[in-house]
């Protein structure tokens, strides 16, 4: 399933508005506070998707019968630019365990790229619900890499992937390598770039957040 959350007007078209605004784009720590508003938008709304279980509860006063979920979800990011949409999930996942993966695009002359993986630290994840931030899902190159690369660690219950903003074609990619995830999205762009960047986007989410980096 794809959910677009945008389409229903909220306080996140008002965030998502400010991370495209080129002039607001220029206060860094407005921006990256904003990408972890959306993550903790999508935090919410698919906890509502995930198991949950009753559970009977001793209070001050007696005992109330609750509701839990079934257990802690991994959550995991591709470094650097998606730690401020990471945050945003953990602010409201507090308890999950949490996997981390360093890749980049490293391109070629002819305006190719390939993605380069170096580093990949994560808990098992047989049977447990995955969470994957990436902030600007345009081809997919980069989050269905590190999608594979996961599944050497066991094959989760279930994949949620949280993104600002995707692509129309790089959902299809997705969603071809790993059908049964969920893709939950604070906007839909249809247009992507020979070079592979959304269109109309935001630019480039890592340097914006953390400034600009030297291509090596």
């Amino acid at each position: 399933m794809v959910y677009n959350l945008s389409v229903r007007h909220s306080l996140l078209s008002q965030w998502m508005s400010e991370i495209r605004d080129m002039e607001i784009q220029k206060d860094r720590m407005r921006f990256r506070r904003n990408m972890e508003r959306i993550g903790e938008v999508a935090a919410y709304e698919l906890s509502r998707h995930l198991p949950f279980t009753e559970r009977l509860v001793q209070t001050p006063m007696g005992e109330s019968m609750v509701n839990v979920m079934n257990g802690q979800p991994v959550l995991t990011t591709i470094l650097r630019a998606g730690v401020p949409l990471y945050q945003g999930l953990q602010n409201y996942f507090d308890q999950a365990d949490s996997a981390f993966i360093a890749a980049y695009r490293k391109h070629h002359r002819d305006g190719s790229f390939e993605i380069e993986q170096h580093y990949i630290t994560c808990p098992a994840l047989e049977g447990r619900v995955l969470i994957i931030a990436d902030p600007m899902l345009a081809t997919g190159a980069s989050l269905i890499l590190a999608l594979e690369t996961l599944m050497g660690y066991g094959k989760p219950a279930h994949i949620h992937i949280v993104t600002a903003i995707a692509c129309s074609e790089g959902i299809e990619n997705v969603l071809r390598r790993f059908p049964d995830c969920d893709i939950w999205a604070g906007d839909i762009d249809d247009e992507l770039t020979a070079k592979g960047y959304i269109v109309p986007g935001l630019g480039d989410a890592g340097d914006l957040a953390f400034g600009s980096k030297q291509q090596g």
